[in-house]
């Protein structure tokens, strides 16, 4: 039986676990009632991580959009010789990590496509080029596939592909790649990336080794709501295990230049109420994280501030130079200036502070 949405939420309210059924629930609302949901959230945002809203100064390198998967929700990857790609070599790399130290930023992010000729020494070289061009900048790069990818193309584990990574200046990874943990709809959209028990095995690996990561999900494309709680199930019994997680970050579908919408195949992405409900439900689901993140690279900074009104308490980074979200569509994804970011917290009575990758006041 179904139980009624007044008692999931005091339950929430009072600290008590909600379930998987539970959060079906609150999702399926579409009502006036996700106000309720939102405002519930939104008093459970106040009590776990306070009324400031964070961000950090970053800066994206994306070393290279050339990529052996063919992800269909993937906007931004490119092959070998088509028009559009770019391999960016050591001295370019080197010039956009100073560009980067210049700019006062705290973290480099890299993230890029699978190149063909990457093993894991790629890996660790890029990493000690921008530790080395821009030392003291915390280096937030990698993710689960990547790390599968380069200890596959190398012969060893991927422990021991993390080890030299972190060695090499990787101070936490990206808990990207995730999209949706349930490897029905993984065979659907990126059927070459790792399967979710991999996922979730190097996920443990790195927190193990102390390499925390953020949480992420990729929503509004080919899943189902029990799908989406599935996922955040997982990410829970993680951060039950490891405490690993920094933060949770809801990536909401790009559609417009996706293979998989362009051959119908997925909706066009997931609506307000839906967006609005992900971080909400997150906030009350995911009752072992402090910090969810709202992305303006997704879903514009409007939908951000609402986002910040239904549990969120972060808005992510200035970013400089982001190109995976544009590739698929996305506008203005470039950078956000914090003056921006302070009009859009003080319009809700709440102060702006910048933070550290580990969210440290910066």
């Amino acid at each position: 039986m179904t139980r009624a949405l007044s008692t999931i939420l005091s339950d929430a309210a009072a600290g008590n676990r909600i379930s998987e059924k539970d959060a079906i629930r609150l999702f399926t609302t579409r009502n006036r009632d996700v106000w309720k949901i939102a405002s519930a959230a939104d008093e459970k945002r106040e009590q776990v991580a306070g009324n400031a809203v964070t961000y950090v100064r970053n800066q994206n390198i994306n070393v290279t959009n050339i990529c052996v998967n063919a992800c269909g929700f993937c906007g931004f990857s490119k092959k070998t010789g088509e028009e559009g790609s770019y391999f960016h070599d050591e001295t370019v790399i080197r010039e956009k990590a100073a560009l980067a130290k210049s700019r006062n930023v705290t973290e480099i992010c890299t993230v890029s496509g699978l190149h063909p000729a990457f093993t894991a020494q790629s890996y660790i070289d890029v990493y000690r080029w921008i530790s080395e061009a821009a030392p003291g900048v915390h280096l937030h790069a990698s993710n689960p596939m990547e790390v599968a990818y380069a200890a596959r193309k190398s012969g060893i584990n991927t422990r021991s592909v993390l080890r030299a990574m972190k060695e090499a200046g990787l101070a936490s990874m990206c808990g990207t790649a995730a999209e949706i943990l349930v490897d029905p709809v993984r065979q659907q959209i990126c059927p070459q990336k790792i399967s979710t028990t991999e996922w979730v095995r190097i996920i443990q690996e790195a927190h193990e080794m102390g390499i925390p990561t953020t949480a992420t999900i990729m929503y509004g494309h080919c899943e189902n709501v029990a799908d989406q709680v599935r996922h955040l199930a997982i990410l829970r019994e993680i951060q039950d295990e490891t405490g690993g997680f920094t933060e949770f970050v809801p990536l909401s579908f790009i559609h417009m230049n996706t293979p998989i919408f362009r051959d119908g195949l997925a909706r066009a992405g997931a609506t307000g109420r839906e967006d609005l409900l992900m971080v909400a439900v997150a906030r009350l689901f995911l009752d072992n994280f402090k910090n969810i993140q709202v992305s303006w690279v997704k879903e514009g900074i409007k939908m951000a501030q609402l986002g910040l009104l239904a549990g969120a308490n972060d808005l992510g980074g200035t970013m400089f130079e982001e190109s995976i979200s544009k590739g698929a569509g996305a506008t203005n994804t470039d950078y956000l200036d914090p003056a921006e970011m302070q009009r859009v917290a003080e319009d809700l009575g709440r102060t702006l502070s910048r933070r550290t990758t580990l969210y440290q006041k910066a």
